[in-house]
């Protein structure tokens, strides 16, 4: 019975984790978006200094989540927490 608990409550924890780093990933990568947009309509001369800092922001948010998949990965195959 205590197995059971432990694999169910890691499935959740999985599922949570994985839920909140898309959120998020897609709130900051629309922040990011939004304002390199509003910041290329100011100032068009710098462009490609916006959109390459941009995407490396870009980049760097979409990390996040694939840590996230990583960490629910290993709490539903091959989890710590059963003996």
């Amino acid at each position: 019975m205590e197995h059971a608990i432990i694999v169910a409550a890691s499935v959740l924890g999985a599922g949570f984790a994985i839920g909140l780093a898309a959120i998020g990933a897609g709130v900051g990568n629309g922040t990011v978006t939004s304002k390199a947009i509003e910041g290329m309509a100011r100032q068009p001369e710098a462009k490609g200094t916006i959109l390459v800092n941009m995407l490396i922001s870009v980049g760097l948010i979409e990390a996040i989540p694939i840590i996230a998949a990583v960490i629910a990965i290993v709490l539903v195959f091959a989890n710590p927490f059963i003996k």
